[in-house]
């Protein structure tokens, strides 16, 4: 799988892709990341890809043409689903990150200040893609949560499959359950015995009576 990542911030992207499965993934060529500078593709003296909003306000905006002539290029060698993360769009879960990775090729776009303008989104942009109700400073974030959550879907990048299969939310009502790991005893604090019993069944029992349940909203 092929994912495309455009940021002001490249070297944001590169770090997080260095390490771990990530990294690995990369290796063995299950999938390629390639990652663009969206300065490179301002054709302006200063590089400059932001600019006041026309009607006032605070803060800058991302400009269209930057925006447009990276995807233009990237599309113009491979199609792909261009995906924008925006604080307004649908929340990211599960259902989506499998739907995403059954696509062969992402094109996740970062934005930065206060916005990109429209005419990028209404034009080029497949799909918005939130992470939540609240708002960070860039969509590099976001764009490594999709590249991570969608690499562990596929074949190959998690050594055991079942680690994948019985993650929280992959099946509807899916939860996980409390882990413990050694020592048997911390602190005082002990190990159920259940889980030190060898039965199987009754293993599978109690972690399913002691499933993880989602917090309510206050």
């Amino acid at each position: 799988m092929r994912f495309s990542i455009l940021s002001i911030f490249p070297a944001m992207i590169e770090n997080f892709i260095s390490h771990g499965l990530l990294a690995k993934a990369i290796e063995n060529k299950i999938i390629t990341v390639n990652i663009y500078d969206l300065r490179d593709f301002a054709r302006n003296k200063h590089r400059k890809v932001d600019d006041r909003p026309f009607g006032g306000g605070a803060g800058m905006v991302m400009m269209p043409d930057p925006l447009f002539n990276t995807v233009e290029a990237i599309k113009g060698k491979e199609p792909g689903k261009a995906i924008l993360f925006s604080a307004y769009a649908e929340v990211l879960t599960q259902k989506k990150i499998k739907e995403l990775s059954r696509e062969e090729h992402l094109i996740l776009v970062c934005g930065r200040y206060e916005g990109v303008d429209q005419r990028f989104i209404d034009e080029m942009v497949d799909e918005e893609i939130s992470l939540g109700e609240y708002v960070i400073m860039g969509g590099e974030v976001a764009a490594e949560v999709i590249l991570e959550g969608v690499s562990r879907m596929l074949d190959g990048v998690v050594g055991n499959p079942e680690s994948v299969e019985t993650d929280s939310f992959y099946r509807d009502e899916q939860y996980g359950f409390p882990q413990y790991t050694q020592p048997r005893d911390y602190k005082g604090l002990l190990v159920p015995e259940v889980l030190l019993s060898g039965h199987h069944k009754d293993i599978s029992e109690w972690r399913r009576k002691n499933q993880k349940q989602r917090r309510s909203k206050q």
